[in-house]
């Protein structure tokens, strides 16, 4: 896993996820939401975290399953500025 995370970013913890009653997962990122399984996809996410060692790896596989979702494009607000 050392080539996957150079800079150690999935060392944060940054990913979590939630479970409703009929298997909807909610993936967020630090606290926002950014991904939502259902069925087949959902399904197959329980089944892959129910194999899955240390939390470093459940944190590369939803950041897997989330995809290229930032872009390095946000702005980030500094409130000194404001």
């Amino acid at each position: 896993m050392g080539q996957i995370d150079k800079r150690n970013r999935l060392d944060e913890e940054s990913f979590s996820y939630r479970v409703t009653k009929n298997n909807t997962v909610f993936i967020d990122w630090q606290n926002k939401q950014v991904k939502i399984l259902k069925g087949k996809e959902a399904e197959k996410f329980l089944n892959k975290i129910n194999r899955v060692r240390d939390e470093k790896e459940l944190q590369l596989l939803m950041a897997k399953i989330t995809g290229n979702f930032k872009r390095g494009n946000e702005r980030t607000v500094n409130k000194n500025k404001r």
